[in-house]
């Protein structure tokens, strides 16, 4: 029996890792060595501290109850937190745990669009960006993401065909798949830009501990006036290693966040009880655990990039976040072709920028998702392997 499926589905194609991870078999059993840069997911461990708060929660068996909602020492370790990092003040009122920034951006239209309303999202960017409108019934605008704009958006631009139905715009810095900061001045810009428009920002904060070359991430909300029209999704995924746990907060303007606690009482029973105590574990964190991780990313992004220029393969460094974003070399104009050509090649794995838009055409992404010799390795098996 065949089933009329729901016309979205459509939209769906088979994933590119899905894909990419077939490839990987397939050359795994030939007996290739493979250097996996694909998938973001940190190869660290998470700390002692985490591990162990999980773990006596989780041999409470009252902590197998709903949860329903967000317990105090959570909040006050994200409000401790956001105070001593960002110089921010937040109430209850302005935070919720959501599971996730992914499933937050996912969910988070169906709080503030009807259907038919616009979001703008940026080309390149992270595909739930566009995904997550659309689920609800939103359209996308993508916004152009130029290196001759310093990948910012071009505000004014965009202003000239504004209409009533734009209700947000999200961005994120570190983005991405660019791995491109912003300026403290853009974000200035960007919040009287909103206010003018009367348009809410969604900033997606998930790489702000994973900053280069004595740089330091912020917090939208450290901007004056952001709580006016702003909400931040703040992740612990990639600072804390604990991506499989889940683990991110809504925080920002009071209105949207109580809208938003209204749509997930609706599909949720609160975070589980033993993840709150291992993220409020996290955040308790001493801060050199979290600068030292980012200086061996800032490690692996040198041995990568300028390992590649040498190689005459002229990749830009990384500004912030756990990616690298590269131009295809010499005469390939086809993403997916040449990732698979360096996958039989060179054993070594990247995604494809048309993953990401548009606008990523022509480009792969790298994760540093592996050590710095294993990443001297892959760049020595590029240059081996004849496809520069």
């Amino acid at each position: 029996m065949e089933f009329t499926l729901a016309e979205r589905m459509n939209e769906f194609e088979e994933g590119i890792f899905q894909i990419l991870d077939q490839h990987k078999n397939k050359m795994l059993e030939k007996g290739k060595k493979i250097y996996n840069l694909s998938v973001g997911t940190p190869d660290f461990k998470p700390s002692a501290a985490v591990m162990k708060a999980v773990c006596e929660a989780a041999c409470q068996p009252d902590n197998y109850k709903y949860s329903l909602y967000d317990r105090s020492f959570l909040t006050k370790a994200l409000q401790e937190k956001y105070k001593n990092r960002y110089g921010v003040t937040l109430s209850e009122q302005e935070m919720m745990t959501v599971y996730g920034s992914q499933e937050g951006i996912a969910h988070i239209a169906f709080a503030i669009c009807n259907p038919g309303d616009q979001i703008l999202v940026p080309n390149p960017g992270y595909p739930i960006f566009s995904i997550g409108p659309q689920l609800a019934g939103v359209d996308v605008l993508p916004y152009e993401l130029l290196p001759e704009n310093h990948y910012l958006p071009n505000l004014d631009l965009i202003a000239e065909s504004l209409t009533s139905r734009v209700k947000a715009i999200i961005i994120s810095y570190p983005l991405n798949p660019i791995g491109r900061t912003a300026p403290h001045e853009f974000y200035e810009t960007l919040i009287a830009w909103a206010l003018e428009h009367h348009i809410l920002i969604i900033h997606d904060n998930a790489y702000s501990d994973i900053i280069f070359d004595g740089k330091k991430g912020i917090s939208i909300l450290s901007i004056p006036r952001a709580k006016e029209c702003c909400v931040e999704f703040y992740s612990l995924s990639k600072s804390f290693n604990v991506t499989g746990a889940r683990i991110a907060f809504l925080v920002g303007n009071r209105q949207i966040v109580e809208a938003f606690q209204k749509i997930r009482s609706q599909i949720d029973y609160g975070m589980f009880l033993p993840v709150q105590y291992g993220a409020a574990a996290a955040l308790m964190e001493d801060e050199s655990v979290v600068i030292s991780q980012c200086k061996i990313y800032e490690e692996r992004r040198n041995a990568l990039c300028g390992g590649l220029r040498e190689l005459r393969w002229y990749v830009e460094d990384s500004e912030g976040s756990m990616f690298v974003w590269a131009k295809l070399p010499g005469n390939y104009t086809n993403s997916l072709a040449f990732v698979l050509e360096l996958i039989e090649k060179a054993g070594v794995i990247c995604t494809p920028g048309d993953v990401f838009g548009s606008l990523g055409k022509g480009y792969v992404r790298f994760a540093l998702t592996l050590p710095t010799d294993m990443l001297k390795e892959a760049v020595t098996q590029i240059g081996q392997s004849g496809i520069l």
